[in-house]
């Protein structure tokens, strides 16, 4: 009998890409922190996910106990993070110049 397929989940689950809109004291932010809190947080998810890739190269090209498959899916990951990084901002920047076109 084979064995039951597991669900794929986040490496780590504390490194959300968008955080909470709301302040630990339960308030709500301003929209300009909320964007520069969420831009940030971004930000640092997919440099994390690249210094864990050079990392795991690294470690690989050493023979420090790492398999190429961790390397691999460590470059992978980061390169992912940033295609979709680069695709939510070229939608940010899209959004931004159709609202500037706007006639008030």
């Amino acid at each position: 009998m084979a064995a039951p397929i597991t669900p794929v989940t986040l490496a780590n689950p504390s490194a959300a890409i968008i955080p909470p809109l709301l302040n630990p004291s339960g308030e709500n932010q301003a929209a300009g922190s909320v964007f520069q809190t969420v831009f940030k947080t971004a930000v640092n998810t997919v440099e994390g996910f690249q210094t864990q890739a050079n990392k795991s190269i690294q470690d690989f090209l050493s023979g420090n106990n790492e398999d190429i498959h961790s390397a691999v899916i460590a470059t992978q990951r980061a390169d992912l993070s940033f295609d979709l990084f680069m695709q939510v901002r070229n939608k940010v920047v899209s959004a931004y110049q159709e609202v500037m076109r706007m006639q008030v």
